[in-house]
C-alpha cells in the first residue's frame, strides 16, 4: 500500500491543488498549471518514477490540457526545452565526462596528484581537491566527477592504514570523505559547468528576466570567490574533523604503482586534454570571437568522435547524457510555463506586498539566504532549482532596481554547489560519500551546519559586496 501512495502522490497532490478553486489573481489555467508543476515537483523529491519521466509525463499532461494556448502553441512549449541551447550544452559536457573516464586522463590525474602531494594526509585531503577542481570545468555531473571518477580512487586508501567504517574510521577514512565532498560543493559553485543544475538555472533565470550569464561571467565573480574557500576546506576539516593518522607514506607509493600500471600517458589521453583545454579556452572568449559556448562544445564533441576518442556509439548509448537532455528540457519548459500562464506574475506581487519598504541590500541578502536554506527540504539540486529558481527571480524582479537583476541571479545560482554540503542527501556525489559508512548520520549533520554556515557567509558576504 505504501508503494502505490508513494507513486500516486505526485498525481494526488496535483489533483488535490486543482480541486481548490483558483485565488484571486490567478486564472483557472494559470492555477491549473501551477497544480500541475507542484504535482512535478513532488514527483522529482519522491522518486515514484526516473525523474525525467516525471518532467515528460508533466510536460505531456499541460500540452494536452491546452493550458498554454491553442494546439499548436502548446506543441511549440511542450518541445521548446530540446531546441534549448543550454540543455545541449549539458549533454556535450556530459561526453566531455564520458571522454575522461575513457582515456583514464581523470584517473592518472588523480593518481599523479596522490603521488605527489599524499605524503601526509592533509596533503592527500589537497589532492583530492585538486583532482575535483582540475576535472569540474568539463564534468557538469558533480555525481560522475566526485562519486564516478573521484571516490573509487580514494576509496583504496584507507585499508592501507586499517581504517574502516567498523575500525579506526577517524584514523584517516572519515577525513577524507569529509574533504571529498566538501571540495566537490565548492568547485561546483567554482565553475559554471560544474555542475547541471547550474546551467539550468541561467536558463531559468534568461526564460523568467531576460538576464543572460555566460561562462566568462560567472567565472570572473566566482572563481575568485570560491578560490580562498577552495584553499581553506581540506584544512578546516584537517582542524575540526582530524584524522588520526598524520603521515601517509604508503599512498604516493600505492598511487606510483597505480601509474606504472597505467603506463605511459597515451596519444588518446594528450587529445583529450587538447580537446578540454580547447572547450575550455571557447567558453571564456566565445563571446569576444563571436563563439556561442553551445556550440564550441558540440564542435570540440565531434572532434572528440572524429578522432575516436569516442565512437558514434559512445555518443547514442550514453544513457546518463540523454537522461538529463530530456530531464532538463521538460523542466525548462515547466519553468517557462510559469510565466505563460500568469503564475510568475501573481506571486510576484505577493512577494512584492510582503518584501515592500526594505532597502535593496536588506531584500538581496534575504533571497540569498532564503534560497539557500531552503535546501534543507530537497534531496535533488535539479528539483530545488526548478522549484524556487523561478520565484525568487520574479520576487527579485518585483523588489530590486534592473540594475540589480544580473548580480543577484548569479548569487542564487552560484549558491547552488554549496548547499549540496549541508545534509547527506543534498547533492548526487552525497550519498555515494556517505555510503561509504565513514561518517556517521549525526555527525555528517553536524559538519553540514559548520560548513554549510561558513559557505552560506561566504555567498552573503560576495552579496553584500557584489549586488
Amino acid at each position: 500500500m505504501r508503494e502505490y501512495i508513494l507513486k500516486l502522490s505526485p498525481v494526488i497532490v496535483a489533483i488535490g491543488m486543482a480541486l481548490f478553486p483558483a485565488p484571486e489573481g490567478l486564472s483557472i489555467e494559470g492555477w491549473y498549471f501551477l497544480s500541475i508543476f507542484i504535482g512535478v515537483i513532488v514527483g522529482l523529491i519522491m522518486e515514484p518514477v526516473p525523474a525525467a519521466l516525471v518532467g515528460f509525463v508533466g510536460v505531456s499532461i499541460v500540452a494536452t490540457l491546452g493550458l498554454i494556448g491553442n494546439p499548436t502553441a502548446s506543441r511549440n512549449w511542450a518541445l521548446s526545452g530540446f531546441s534549448n541551447g543550454v540543455i545541449w550544452l549539458v549533454f556535450s559536457a556530459f561526453m566531455f565526462a564520458l571522454g575522461y573516464k575513457k582515456t583514464g586522463l581523470g584517473r592518472r590525474i588523480s593518481l599523479v596528484l596522490i603521488r605527489f602531494l599524499g605524503k601526509n594526509t592533509l596533503g592527500l585531503g589537497y589532492a583530492i581537491a585538486f583532482s575535483d577542481a582540475i576535472l569540474a570545468p568539463f564534468m557538469p555531473s558533480n555525481t560522475a566527477r566526485s562519486a564516478g571518477t573521484i571516490y573509487p580512487i580514494v576509496s583504496n586508501i584507507p585499508p592501507m592504514f586499517n581504517s574502516t567504517p567498523d575500525h579506526e574510521p577517524r584514523k584517516i577514512g572519515s577525513y577524507l570523505t569529509w574533504v571529498g565532498i566538501a571540495s566537490t560543493c565548492v568547485t561546483s559553485s567554482m565553475f559554471l559547468t560544474a555542475l547541471a543544475p547550474n546551467l539550468l538555472a541561467i536558463d531559468i533565470i534568461a526564460q523568467t528576466t531576460k538576464v543572460q550569464i555566460t561562462w566568462g561571467q560567472w567565472a570572473k565573480i566566482m572563481i575568485p570567490a570560491m578560490l580562498p574557500l577552495f584553499i581553506l576546506t581540506p584544512w578546516l576539516a584537517y582542524i575540526i574533523y582530524p584524522p588520526t593518522q598524520k603521515r601517509s607514506p604508503e599512498a604516493p607509493a600505492w598511487a606510483a604503482e597505480e601509474l606504472n600500471k597505467l603506463g605511459a600517458i597515451s596519444r588518446k589521453e594528450l587529445m583529450m586534454l587538447g580537446y578540454a583545454i580547447l572547450a575550455l579556452i571557447l567558453w571564456i572568449f566565445g563571446k569576444e570571437l563571436g563563439i556561442n559556448s553551445t556550440v564550441a562544445a558540440i564542435l570540440v564533441l565531434s572532434f572528440m568522435v572524429l578522432s575516436n576518442i569516442l565512437t558514434w556509439d559512445d555518443v547514442i548509448s550514453n544513457k546518463s547524457a540523454w537522461n538529463v537532455l530530456v530531464w532538463f528540457a521538460t523542466l525548462v519548459a515547466m519553468a517557462s510555463g510559469l510565466k505563460k500562464t500568469g503564475v510568475l506574475l501573481w506571486i510576484g506581487k505577493l512577494a512584492a506586498s510582503h518584501l515592500h519598504g526594505l532597502p535593496p541590500s536588506s531584500v538581496a541578502l534575504f533571497l540569498v539566504l532564503m534560497f539557500f536554506v531552503l535546501h534543507y527540504f530537497f534531496a535533488s539540486t535539479t528539483a530545488h532549482t526548478t522549484a524556487l529558481m523561478p520565484l525568487f527571480m520574479v520576487t527579485a524582479v518585483s523588489l530590486l532596481p534592473p540594475e540589480m537583476l544580473p548580480r543577484i541571479a548569479l548569487m542564487l545560482a552560484a549558491s547552488l554547489g554549496l548547499m549540496g554540503i549541508i545534509t547527506p542527501y543534498a547533492t548526487g556525489p552525497s550519498p555515494i560519500w556517505y555510503g561509504s559508512g565513514f561518517i556517521s548520520q549525526a555527525r555528517w549533520w553536524f559538519l553540514g551546519i559548520i560548513f554549510g554556515g561558513l559557505y552560506v557567509a561566504t555567498m552573503l558576504l560576495l552579496t553584500t559586496l557584489y549586488v
